[in-house]
């Protein structure tokens, strides 16, 4: 693979812009359909520009604006924030208080680094392969309580491009929701509660609330691989003291013991089940049996939310297809139907995907980039000839439910629905109809 080279991302970024980026995806799904006049020309963006010079409040008038500026300013790094009640580049002539964020995603900020005391492998911004599943169980726990719980239908998740994932749910009736609803929403999915001088962060009550059950069924699916083999959460002395801290008194010297006779964490967890079901039979104060082992997975493998980023609605996230500085990997669109295959080492880098590019260029090509600059099919055709590609479709896919969700509430608010009708000529037809 093409290795990425930070002193190059300025020239990179000329070409990522100007022949790759998905601009026509990017509108179709922050313009939601134009139901709403001027959305898109009051939402705001961000670009943090070469050492890290800071430009808030952009706005757009259309697709072709926002092309033109990026193009002209090559941002290092994109954030969207909220859809205002005026349009933000101009918020400096609004009265004092009038400029107010009215709408924006329910948005989600999972982040690696906060699993620190809870992974082995890696710490701060370094990931692997034994860590990443903790981004896999987060999104799986968080995925299904938004669908299910919530009903929530429209739900993207991106890769951030180095440690973490983010969630942008777009159902129009999420998008006006209140920071106080929000705030509610993040507390529900939120379990794994203290700082760094908390030892036992997890405290479930006797009466196991669904969303706690369902979440430990999910974890179930990962737990042995991840936190017994690969994490080996109790390989040695010094983690299982950090286990046994969350264990009742009664029990530890006993399990202290008998860990010290066993030869993996395999053995030692099941070890730690056993005496936590015997407790349970013995003692009547202290919380035992399936409880114990449960906090324990809850705390090690548990979704931990960055609250802030989605209780405010003018808190700005990172854009899809930003292009991270550091890795100078795409923050892609992730696939939940492989998302046990998703592997952020694959995801493509700026600089692979302007090489394949540049490796295909043919004579056809040559005569293309003397075309208006404008031609957006070029430009279509361009990332499709990179592994750009198959990220882009997820998020078609993606935009093509948004889009079918819209016209038929469209439909509903209109009073028609759509009938199937068979011609004297035997074609079958879809007719329009008043429902009254």
């Amino acid at each position: 693979m093409e290795t990425f080279d930070p002193t190059e991302l300025p020239e990179l970024l000329k070409l990522y812009y100007r022949r790759l980026f998905p601009y026509s995806q990017y509108y179709r799904w922050l313009n939601y359909g134009g139901v709403i006049k001027n959305y898109f020309q009051h939402r705001e963006f961000s670009f943090t520009l070469k050492d890290d010079i800071y430009v808030r409040y952009q706005s757009f008038n259309n697709q072709s604006d926002l092309e033109k500026e990026m193009q002209k300013m090559n941002p290092y790094k994109i954030d969207i924030g909220a859809v205002y009640s005026h349009r933000p580049n101009q918020h400096n002539t609004v009265k004092l208080g009038a400029f107010q964020a009215q709408e924006k995603e329910l948005v989600f900020d999972i982040d690696m680094t906060d699993y620190d005391d809870v992974r082995r492998c890696c710490s701060s911004a370094d990931i692997c392969p034994k860590c990443w599943t903790l981004m896999t169980m987060a999104i799986r726990i968080i995925d299904r309580a938004l669908e299910e719980d919530f009903g929530f239908k429209h739900r993207l998740w991106v890769y951030s491009g180095r440690r973490g994932v983010h969630c942008w749910v777009c159902d129009e009736s999420v998008r006006k929701l209140s920071s106080a609803v929000r705030s509610g929403i993040v507390e529900y999915l939120s379990l794994v509660k203290g700082g760094q001088d908390v030892k036992k962060k997890v405290h479930l009550s006797e009466k196991i609330h669904p969303f706690i059950r369902k979440s430990i069924n999910i974890i179930n699916k990962y737990f042995e691989e991840y936190a017994l083999v690969n994490q080996d959460i109790l390989e040695n002395k010094e983690s299982w003291d950090k286990i046994l801290a969350l264990v009742p008194e009664t029990i530890r010297d006993e399990l202290q013991q008998s860990f010290q006779k066993s030869h993996s964490s395999l053995q030692r967890w099941e070890h730690l089940k056993k005496a936590a079901s015997k407790c349970q039979n013995n003692i009547k104060n202290d919380k035992c049996g399936p409880w114990l082992e449960w906090e324990i997975m809850l705390q090690y493998c548990f979704p931990r939310l960055d609250i802030n980023v989605s209780k405010g609605i003018n808190h700005l996230l990172k854009s899809p297809f930003s292009v991270h500085p550091k890795t100078g990997r795409i923050s892609v669109p992730i696939d939940l139907h492989t998302l046990d295959q998703f592997d952020p080492f694959t995801v493509p880098t700026i600089s692979l995907i302007c090489h394949e590019l540049d490796a295909i260029s043919t004579n056809e090509d040559k005569k293309q980039e003397n075309e208006a600059e404008s031609d957006i099919k070029h430009r279509t055709r361009d990332y499709k000839k990179t592994s750009l590609a198959p990220y882009v479709k997820v998020f078609e896919c993606f935009l093509e439910n948004l889009d079918k969700s819209r016209k038929g509430e469209l439909l509903k608010k209109s009073g028609k629905i759509l009938c199937l009708s068979l011609l004297p000529s035997g074609i079958l037809v879809l007719v329009e109809m008043s429902n009254f």
